[in-house]
C-alpha cells in the first residue's frame, strides 16, 4: 500500500534558511545600479564603467548586461593604458547585437566631459590649466581635459608675438575668452595670465622699493633729455638732471642701450607703477668737493681764460674753474686773456661748479694788510710830544 506524505508547509519553511536582509539589499542595489549604467548607455549619456579586461585591441568594460561592452585600446593614446579594475568613462558609440560588443567611446565620453567644464569655467572666468598639443599656423592647439581649443600667438606671450616660442607638450595656464557653443570653437588666451602675474609681481617689486634705496639695473633707451632704466621689469627713468652734476646733456650722450648702472630711487608712484631713479646722487657733489679745497675768502691764484663785458672766466689749477664778474675787476679794470690774477673766493655757483672770487675785495684785503703793517711799524707818540704838538697848533691859532 502506497501512502503518498504531503510536506508540511510550516516544517519545509522552519528548514530552510532565510536569506539575510542585506545580501537582499546589496544585490538588489546591485541589480538596480546595472539597470541604471544599462539606461544610461542607451540613453547615450556618459557613465562610468569598471574595466573587466584589456586586449591588443579592446578595453572590454561591464555595461550591466550578460556581454562586456568595448572600448577601441587606440583612444587611450594620450593617457595612460587602463587595467582590470579602473574605473574609465564612456558614452554609447554603436549598440551590439548577436556575437557583437557594444562600442563605446572613451574619447568623445571625455570631449563631452570636457566641453561642459568649459563651459562652466568660461562662465565663472577661472584660469584654466592645459597642454599645447600641436604648433599650427597663426598659433596652438591647447588640451582642456581632452578637449581642443585654439590659442592664437597674439595672446601666447606678453605682447603677443610673431612666431612659436612654447614646444609641443608644454603645460600652460590660460583663461577661456571665447566660447561658441553653436559652432563648437574655444578660443583661450594664456596672455592674460602673464598679465595678471605681472601686475602682481609689479606690485610686490613696487611694494619692496622705497625713496632713498640703491638698486641696479639696465639701460633700457637713451633719448635726448632722459635715460631709461629697466628694474626687475619695471622701466624707470632718469631725468637729465639727474645723469650726472656737470654737463648732462653731455654725460648722456656716454650711456648705451644695454649698459648696466647702480641707481637711487628718487621716488615711487605704486599707482601709476613707476619709478623715478637718479645717478649723480650716487656721485660726489661737486660744490661738496670745492667747500673742502677751497674755503670761503680763502685766497687763490687764476689765470684768464676768456672776457667778457659781464665778467670774466678763469682756471684755477688744472680742473677747477671760476668767475670773475665785472663789479669784482680790480683797479686796473677788466684783465687781459692769460693774465694772471689774485682773488678771494667769495662763493660757488652750484649750477656750473665754479667759484665766483672777486678780485676787488682781494686788493682792499692786500691794502688793510699793508696798512696794519704800516700802523704796526710806525713809532707811537709820547705824551709830552702829544702836549707839544697840541700846545704849538694853540700857538699858531
Amino acid at each position: 500500500m502506497e501512502i503518498n506524505q504531503t510536506p508540511n508547509p510550516d516544517q519545509e519553511n522552519a528548514q530552510k534558511p532565510e536569506p539575510a536582509g542585506d545580501e537582499e539589499l546589496s544585490m538588489a542595489d546591485l541589480l538596480k545600479a546595472e539597470e541604471k549604467v544599462s539606461e544610461k548607455i542607451q540613453s547615450r549619456g556618459i557613465v562610468s564603467v569598471k574595466v573587466v579586461q584589456v586586449t591588443a585591441d579592446l578595453v572590454l568594460v561591464d555595461i550591466g548586461e550578460k556581454k562586456e561592452g568595448a572600448i577601441p585600446l587606440v583612444e587611450f593614446q594620450d593617457e595612460k593604458t587602463p587595467v582590470a579594475g579602473d574605473e574609465v568613462q564612456a558614452v554609447l558609440d554603436k549598440k551590439g547585437g548577436e556575437g557583437r560588443y557594444t562600442i563605446l567611446s572613451h574619447r568623445r565620453a571625455r570631449e563631452r566631459a570636457a566641453w561642459e567644464l568649459t563651459k562652466k569655467l568660461f562662465e565663472a572666468k577661472e584660469r584654466v590649466k592645459g597642454k599645447v598639443t600641436e604648433l599650427v599656423k597663426g598659433g596652438y592647439i591647447v588640451d582642456i581635459a581632452g578637449m581642443r581649443a585654439f590659442m592664437p600667438l597674439s595672446l601666447s606671450e606678453l605682447g603677443g608675438a610673431h612666431k612659436h616660442y612654447l614646444p609641443p607638450n608644454a603645460k600652460i595656464k590660460f583663461y577661456i575668452t571665447d566660447f561658441n557653443e553653436r559652432d563648437r570653437k574655444v578660443v583661450v588666451s594664456r596672455r592674460q595670465v602673464l598679465e595678471e602675474d605681472e601686475k602682481l609681481r609689479r606690485g610686490e617689486v613696487l611694494a619692496e622699493v622705497a625713496p632713498g634705496g640703491v638698486v641696479r639695473g639696465v639701460v633700457s633707451k637713451v633719448t635726448e633729455d632722459s635715460l631709461l632704466v629697466r628694474f626687475q621689469g619695471i622701466e624707470g627713468v632718469v631725468r637729465a638732471e639727474d645723469v650726472a652734476w656737470k654737463d648732462p646733456k653731455e654725460a648722456l650722450k656716454t650711456y648705451k642701450r644695454g649698459q648696466r648702472v647702480k641707481c637711487k630711487v628718487l621716488a615711487v608712484d605704486k599707482a601709476g607703477e613707476k619709478i623715478e631713479f637718479g645717478l649723480k646722487q650716487l656721485m660726489a657733489n661737486p660744490v661738496d668737493m670745492l667747500k673742502r679745497r677751497f674755503a670761503r675768502f680763502a685766497r687763490v691764484k687764476a689765470k684768464v681764460v676768456s672776457v667778457a663785458p659781464e665778467g670774466a672766466v678763469v682756471k684755477i689749477g688744472e680742473h677747477t674753474e671760476g668767475w670773475v664778474s665785472a663789479e669784482d675787476y680790480g683797479a686796473e679794470g677788466a684783465p687781459k686773456e692769460g693774465a694772471e690774477l689774485n682773488g678771494i673766493v667769495v662763493a660757488i655757483n652750484s649750477t656750473n661748479f665754479r667759484l665766483v672770487l672777486s678780485v676787488r675785495k682781494a686788493e682792499e684785503q692786500e691794502d688793510r694788510k699793508r696798512m696794519a703793517q704800516y700802523l704796526k711799524g710806525a713809532p707811537s707818540l709820547t705824551l709830552g710830544q702829544i702836549l707839544l704838538e697840541n700846545s704849538e697848533d694853540e700857538g699858531e691859532l
